[in-house]
């Protein structure tokens, strides 16, 4: 059985995805290795430290050594530490993000970011403008950060999350054609923010679940 494991740096996303893999790809062995210290020191230190780069690479060559024939990552703040890893772990490291951003240049040409952190916003703008190149696709992209967001919604306060992401939202939607969603957990209020901004929503999850799903079927692993 293909083993795919999942590398977190919060603990949001670990039932959500066992979920989705059970729905989308029940062939395969998932499992999570997750430490929510990693995203508090990006947090703290507003950048990826060399002390995360370090533990996160330590964690994909451990989830190559538990058996892993790809490794999931999770999370969008820390993207580019997972390209680094996909040169040099013994086994691929796959972006939650990646097929989002194929799919928003593919689809969009005046993409919105909303993010709740701005260590997030940074890099899925460059993921977006990197897929972008890649296609050779021009877009303009509109950043909407939803400051304090993540705070409240870390203190379990989830009205105040979720109506900092509105705003966040409406304060862009008039520019844009597509909103993407930087963080995974933001996933839950895809069909709101698209009934209410009449915009194409696009969040990570599912989408990385199924592009996964076809990078496994493109190689012959499923």
């Amino acid at each position: 059985m293909i083993r795919i494991i999942a590398v977190h740096t919060a603990m949001a996303l670990v039932e959500p995805l066992t979920l989705l893999f059970k729905e989308h790809l029940p062939e395969v062995k998932l499992n999570h290795i997750a430490d929510d210290s990693l995203i508090q020191e990006v947090i703290a230190h507003n950048a990826v430290t060399p002390a995360v780069r370090r533990r996160l690479l330590s964690y994909y060559t451990a989830a190559a050594d538990a058996g892993a024939d790809v490794v999931f990552n999770t999370c969008s703040s820390v993207g580019r530490v997972a390209e680094m890893g996909d040169l040099t772990a013994a086994v691929p490291v796959f972006r939650i993000d990646g097929p989002m951003a194929e799919k928003a240049v593919r689809e969009g040409t005046k993409i919105g970011v909303i993010a709740t952190l701005p260590t997030t916003l940074t890099p899925t703008v460059q993921l977006l403008e990197a897929k972008a190149a890649a296609a050779g696709r021009t877009i303009g992209v509109v950043e909407g950060l939803a400051e304090g967001a993540f705070a409240a919604g870390m203190s379990g306060d989830k009205e105040t999350h979720n109506r900092l992401i509105e705003e966040a939202a409406r304060k862009i939607a008039d520019r844009v054609d597509t909103l993407v969603l930087a963080q995974g957990s933001m996933a839950a209020m895809e069909e709101k923010l698209a009934a209410m901004t009449g915009k194409r929503v696009l969040s990570s999850p599912l989408l990385g679940v199924l592009g996964l799903k076809a990078y496994l079927k493109e190689r012959g692993l499923i």
